[in-house]
């Protein structure tokens, strides 16, 4: 039994669903997105609910029936509010400058780094140090902003590096903590 599978998922006004085939295209206020239903998978709609149902109980199509509702309800909350995630980075020099779509990182290295949005996400540099990934595509920002995050993951004797806003980092004390 999927528990992830039976959840209904509620439309909000001005988002609407519409089924072709294998093809299941979310239009809302911020944009259209295109989720590709699993095979075994069909989608109801009843109004302002979907139901996604299974064709069978075989393991695969088991499995498909949680993913491919993930995936619509994830287009769903997309299309109507947007996905966002702030990075920050901390270290003396390190900063992120705006250049058309990418954004190029200095981040303690010989040279800069550069990174392009993935289709479906905004790169926007707040400040030097502060990075907002947003978009409608859960995945494209979610890769986007651990693209960045990539460049240099925050290490754990000073902390310096890129990280999630709010992100907790474990600091180790060091060789001349542990000698006394």
């Amino acid at each position: 039994m999927s528990r992830i599978g039976n959840k209904h998922i509620t439309l909000p006004a001005g988002v609407t669903l519409e089924v072709n085939g294998e093809i299941a295209k979310v239009t809302g206020p911020k944009g259209s997105l295109e989720v590709k239903l699993n095979h075994g998978i069909t989608v109801e709609i009843n109004g302002t609910e979907v139901v996604c149902k299974r064709a069978n109980d075989t393991k695969q199509v088991k499995q498909n029936h949680g993913t491919t509702r993930a995936n619509l309800h994830n287009a769903v909350v997309g299309v109507s509010e947007g996905y966002k995630k702030a990075l920050e980075m901390r270290g003396i020099g390190y900063k992120a400058v705006m250049q058309g779509e990418s954004v190029v990182l200095s981040a303690g290295y010989s040279h800069t780094v550069t990174i392009k949005p993935d289709k479906g996400a905004k790169i926007t540099v707040v400040d030097p140090t502060n990075i907002v990934v947003e978009g409608i595509d859960k995945q494209a920002v979610g890769q986007t902003a651990a693209r960045i995050r990539e460049v240099r993951p925050p290490e754990p004797y000073l902390g310096k590096g890129i990280r999630y806003k709010g992100e907790y980092v474990a600091t180790k004390e060091g060789k001349r903590a542990a000698g006394k």
